[in-house]
């Protein structure tokens, strides 16, 4: 069969895959509820903060967990489908490997993209209704954009790694274990080491980000970390898409 199968008839079919799968729902809710939950709670116990960068900040401290969600979402919508054995239809269908990867890519990073930038929006709206700031609190101001924003892209970058590493290995335990090691795990342990090697393989990992600041690692300036994430990101997908074409299904 042809590879002549039309980019976006696979998009429709990564969305309907993606929204069939009943944990697709469940970390969707998770996700929500840590992420939301969290972050109204920290705002509802900080009453005060002297800066409106200072009050997000705390709103979005659920990030710090909930994209672990994320991560748990990307890695089943590629191991499931390997486990029930649809990716073998996928493949007959589709038989450009990496061209069904990018399609499949494209819409779990835009979900969970979506469902970030929705969660900052919420985590905002705590902070500017339960925090208290000198002045009032600048929804509009590029200290408060400027977050929001790296949080989404964040979220987005961390939801293509997921992708990625299920790619990499089918395996839905070993690649949530790794991708849990790469960005919650390692990053703070090397960071309470305290040696300046140790120091500098925290900053070279891609951690969790809370808006601009690193979650319980080593921090960095906003460029340096999201160009870090980016190439984790970037290069395991490459090499996810380099295995897929290489393994038999």
């Amino acid at each position: 069969m042809s590879g002549g199968v039309p980019f976006r008839a696979l998009l429709r079919s990564e969305w309907t895959k993606l929204r069939s799968i009943r944990s697709t729902w469940w970390c969707t809710a998770l996700y929500l509820l840590i992420v939301g939950g969290v972050g109204w709670l920290a705002a509802a116990s900080t009453t005060t903060a002297p800066r409106s960068d200072v009050a997000l900040g705390v709103a979005l401290t659920g990030f710090g967990v909930g994209q672990l969600v994320v991560l748990v979402l990307g890695v089943l919508a590629v191991t499931t489908e390997f486990a029930s054995g649809m990716a073998q239809v996928s493949l007959t269908v589709a038989p450009r490997r990496t061209r069904l990867l990018l399609a499949k890519t494209l819409v779990v990073t835009l979900y969970c993209a979506l469902l970030t930038a929705v969660l900052t929006v919420v985590c905002a709206a705590a902070a500017f209704t339960l925090t208290d700031v000198p002045g009032g609190l600048a929804l509009t101001s590029p200290e408060v954009l400027r977050p929001m924003g790296l949080q989404v892209v964040h979220g987005a970058l961390v939801a293509v790694l997921a992708v990625a590493l299920g790619a990499v290995d089918r395996s839905t335990a070993g690649a949530v274990g790794i991708g849990a090691a790469l960005v919650f795990v390692l990053p703070p342990a090397l960071a309470l080491w305290g040696k300046e090697l140790a120091m500098r393989a925290s900053q070279a990992l891609p951690a969790l980000r809370v808006g601009e600041d690193a979650f319980a690692a080593v921090a960095t300036t906003w460029p340096v970390a999201l160009a870090v994430v980016a190439g984790w990101a970037v290069l395991a997908w490459l090499l996810g898409a380099v295995l897929l074409e290489r393994r038999d299904v």
